[in-house]
């Protein structure tokens, strides 16, 4: 048996150079491989620790599509610098697990519509087989429907989610911690749709934890900002002083909000898309729907268990 921590990384295939992406694991682990034992000894079971480090890499060209027919030969993985050779290859299909994780507070109202369309080019192009779950969240994240391959219950649920009434405080990543947890019992190939201003109340001890219950999840993170549709000036409108100034410090807290998205997101090998429009919306959904689907699982044996972090490096070669 093998154990170790499961990771995605999203690569861009390039023809002048090798594409990469650095990832950050935690210390590796190991689970204990029994050994065979033949019938006719009555020596005790022997026990060996086999470590194994299991990385899920994506793989798009410069239009963002995925990379299908790479085989085992086309991969190097770097662990802290130094080649390791490949231990088992797969290309996986298997069945996504997605939860649509969306803030639900007032700023969002406005523009709920063309979010809520848009996610229907997400849940079209899943896979019968593909889970979905849907999770609103301001205070708290509040489960709105659990895991199901029934697309229409998403699509219904999607709908009835109430972005009136919502609390004025945006407690992201401690709702975003909440998830992670819950989805510690869930198989599979995990990915979080968050849906977010980026804008978080959490109190500080959970947004400084958050980075390390990142490095030790399997869930990737593609994010969807709607930063750009929240500071959208009002058109035919001139503004007083006071709404200009109201208006440049709401864009400096959501340009915060992004890069702290960006850092969350580029940690579980996740990305961030900052739709501006309706259109935008649909193309930002048509290629997550691709990205949850496609995937690249390589493993390796690291020399050492020294429980520290380490750097991980995957290329792809002859690009």
């Amino acid at each position: 048996m093998t154990g170790g921590l499961n990771k995605a990384l999203a690569l861009t295939q390039d023809p002048l150079r090798a594409a990469a992406a650095l990832l950050i694991l935690a210390g590796f682990c190991a689970q204990p491989a029994p050994a065979q034992e033949s019938p006719e000894q009555q020596a005790p079971p022997i026990r060996v620790s086999v470590d194994r480090v299991n990385v899920g890499v994506i793989v798009t060209n410069s239009r963002h599509g995925f990379v299908e027919g790479l085989r085992r030969g086309d991969f190097e993985i770097l662990d802290d610098g130094i080649p390791q050779p490949l231990t088992a290859f797969l290309s996986v299909d298997e069945p996504a697990q997605i939860v649509m994780m969306i803030e639900c507070g007032p700023a969002v109202y406005f523009f709920r519509n063309d979010l809520v369309r848009a996610a229907d080019e997400l849940l079209t192009r899943l896979a019968p087989s593909d889970r979905v779950a849907v999770i609103c969240y301001t205070r708290t994240p509040e489960l709105r429907l659990d895991f199901t391959t029934d697309k229409e219950a998403a699509r219904i649920a999607l709908r009835e989610l109430n972005f009136v009434s919502g609390y004025g405080d945006l407690n992201l990543s401690a709702s975003l911690f909440a998830v992670l947890d819950s989805l510690k019992r869930v198989p599979g190939k995990k990915t979080v749709v968050l849906v977010t201003s980026g804008v978080d109340t959490s109190p500080p001890v959970n947004a400084e934890t958050l980075t390390d219950k990142l490095n030790a999840s399997d869930v990737r993170i593609l994010a969807v900002s709607t930063a750009e549709q929240i500071q959208q000036k009002p058109k035919r409108t001139k503004l007083s002083a006071q709404q200009r100034e109201d208006h440049s410090e709401v864009t400096k807290i959501l340009a915060q909000a992004n890069q702290t998205l960006r850092e969350v997101a580029e940690v579980t090998g996740g990305r961030v898309y900052t739709p501006k429009s309706p259109k935008d919306f649909d193309r930002t959904y048509a290629e997550i729907a691709e990205l949850v689907r496609h995937e690249y699982d390589l493993e390796f044996a690291p020399a050492e268990r020294d429980g520290k972090v380490h750097t991980i490096e995957v290329r792809i070669k002859g690009y």
